[in-house]
């Protein structure tokens, strides 16, 4: 067994041993609640697992920090492709993927979906700024395509898998461009079309070492970051241009 496996396990048994006399239906956890991002990230996976009682199915939504987003849309003008028109959806998560033990249709009835936004096609998406409500369900769709097309969004429902009839696992993977800032990761216990239960852990995604720094420097001191990013760029030029005249 790897060391992720051999952990993992670990955790599971705690939760057994520490269950108190009354337990929860529902208790769950990460294996880590900061996610790293450094030099050399390349993606990461985090480990969600956790107890049921009473049986059900266990639904989980990975949700990243909001962030208004533009979807433009490109038409041809004298053989040029150009943006003509646009929509910002202001309260776009960076990051959604939903998970289950079984599929999602099957086991939330369609009011729990909507009220909780529980699937892509329930997200409460509003444009805002100026648009013609016609053409907002086409820049919608268009949006959540591209956030798929990112990995960013996730194509249908990831699997968590259930370890006899009580305990769950799943793995939630973050791709390398995954946006930073806090998630929210919702645990729902539903038994015949009922949510009896309901979990929020938080997750941190965050950058680390020298990047953290410089993106840092900048927000703080914009007009100084762009000076020395000048005059960085003009001695790099400058030094190439010494290099070839040695040559």
């Amino acid at each position: 067994m790897t060391r992720t496996g051999l952990a993992t396990a670990f955790l599971l048994s705690l939760f057994l041993l520490a269950a108190p006399a009354r337990a929860q239906q529902l208790v769950a956890d990460l294996n880590t609640h900061l996610v790293a991002i450094t030099t050399r990230f390349n993606g990461a996976e985090v480990t969600l697992f956790g107890t049921i009682e009473g049986g059900g199915d266990v639904v989980a939504v990975v949700r990243g920090p909001e962030r208004e987003t533009v979807v433009r849309r490109k038409s041809r003008n004298a053989g040029i492709w150009l943006n003509t028109r646009s929509v910002s959806f202001g309260n776009a998560p960076g990051f959604y993927q939903v998970f289950a033990t079984n599929p999602i249709d099957q086991i939330v009835p369609a009011s729990l979906r909507q009220l909780n936004e529980i699937g892509v096609d329930e997200l409460k998406l509003s444009p805002v700024g100026r648009f013609s409500h016609e053409e907002v369900p086409d820049f919608r769709a268009a949006l959540i395509e591209d956030l798929q097309a990112e990995g960013l969004y996730g194509h249908g429902t990831g699997r968590v898998e259930m370890r006899g009839d009580k305990l769950f696992r799943a793995t939630l993977a973050f791709p390398p461009n995954v946006p930073t800032g806090t998630y929210t990761v919702q645990v729902y216990l539903l038994r015949k079309g009922d949510m009896v239960a309901a979990q929020t852990t938080p997750l941190i995604i965050s950058q680390t070492g020298i990047e953290a720094d410089i993106n840092e420097f900048s927000a703080d001191q914009a007009v100084l970051y762009g000076v020395v990013a000048v005059l960085a760029a003009a001695m790099a030029g400058w030094g190439a241009t010494l290099l070839f005249r040695n040559a």
